[in-house]
């Protein structure tokens, strides 16, 4: 049981960090900062210039990290709330399916960065290798 709950983990944490990697990579070279930052001020989002780096930083590192299992329980949850944030200004109101505008998107990111960070990386992760460091000191 405990393989298949690491497979699990770092299955999900693959999918997860490739989705946040290329939102965070869209910001900045398809999009720019400026565009982002642009369609951000559209949304009422404060500080939108600021907003932007910090969505695109957030999404591209916070993905590779969570690909790797690095610091995932802070990760996770530093990724939650910039969703939360992303529901409360873009998604909020146009009901579940991303095709009208809805949360679904941000929902399961959210989600599945609150599971990470409750029940950690599993064995296949940095933060193990970290761990087992730790321990034979």
């Amino acid at each position: 049981m405990a393989t298949f709950k690491d497979i699990s983990l770092l299955i999900a944490r693959v999918l997860l960090g490739i989705i946040l990697i290329a939102h965070g990579w869209q910001k900045f070279s398809e999009w720019a900062l400026l565009g982002t930052a642009e369609a951000f001020a559209g949304m009422g989002v404060p500080a939108p210039t600021f907003s932007s780096a910090i969505a695109a930083i957030v999404e591209l590192f916070g993905g590779v990290l969570i690909l790797a299992g690095a610091f995932t329980p802070i990760v996770g949850v530093i990724v939650a709330l910039q969703m939360l944030g992303a529901f409360f200004f873009a998604h909020m109101g146009n009901g579940v399916f991303v095709d009208n505008g809805g949360f679904e998107l941000v929902g399961v990111i959210a989600a599945a960065s609150l599971a990470l960070a409750g029940a950690g990386a599993g064995r296949f992760s940095v933060d193990q290798l970290i761990d087992a460091r730790r321990a034979t000191r």
